[in-house]
């Protein structure tokens, strides 16, 4: 019986030499890996940024382009664009002008958008730039400016 003793002891002290030590990352480790994070989030970051700004301008654009189709098609099945009074609402719902006799049921858009800072597209007929103006005033939401304050209108899709 003690020689049992004995050998179970031997074996669990050679067991508890040759076991794996648990080892855990040191402050200093978990601190570099922080900074390394830290310092692509500062070179990364800055770069989507400015994407931002470039995607704004494209939803606008294409809002524009497609309430441009809208206006098109109630063109096309009433004769004329809808008046600056009745504004867009009256792609979304029926205007009460007697000459509007051929509203498609349902209407030319479910809603009217806002612009992707969150303004009203203008609209005005006639226009300054063709039978009607159709823009957003920017992220100013003032007439003109540059860059993302400039208007983007259906005058100037293309630049």
């Amino acid at each position: 019986m003690v020689s049992a003793m004995l050998t179970a002891l031997i074996l669990r002290q050679t067991v508890l030499r040759h076991a794996p030590r648990q080892r855990g990352f040191t402050l200093i480790e978990i601190m570099v890996v922080v900074i390394i994070i830290a310092l692509l989030a500062a070179v990364v970051v800055p770069q989507f940024l400015g994407r931002v700004d470039d995607a704004r301008v494209a939803k606008a654009k294409q809002d524009i382009q497609a309430i441009d189709t809208a206006l098109t098609l109630f063109k096309l099945d009433n004769f004329k664009y809808p008046s600056t009074d009745q504004g867009l609402a009256a792609l979304a719902e029926k205007p009460v002008d007697p000459g509007i006799r051929n509203w498609r049921a349902g209407g030319y858009l479910k809603k009217v958008n806002k612009d992707p800072w969150g303004n009203d597209y203008q609209y005005s007929n006639p226009g300054a730039h063709g039978e009607y103006d159709l823009y957003s005033l920017g992220a100013d939401a003032q007439p003109g400016g540059e860059g993302t304050n400039a208007d983007i209108g259906n005058w100037n899709l293309d630049q």
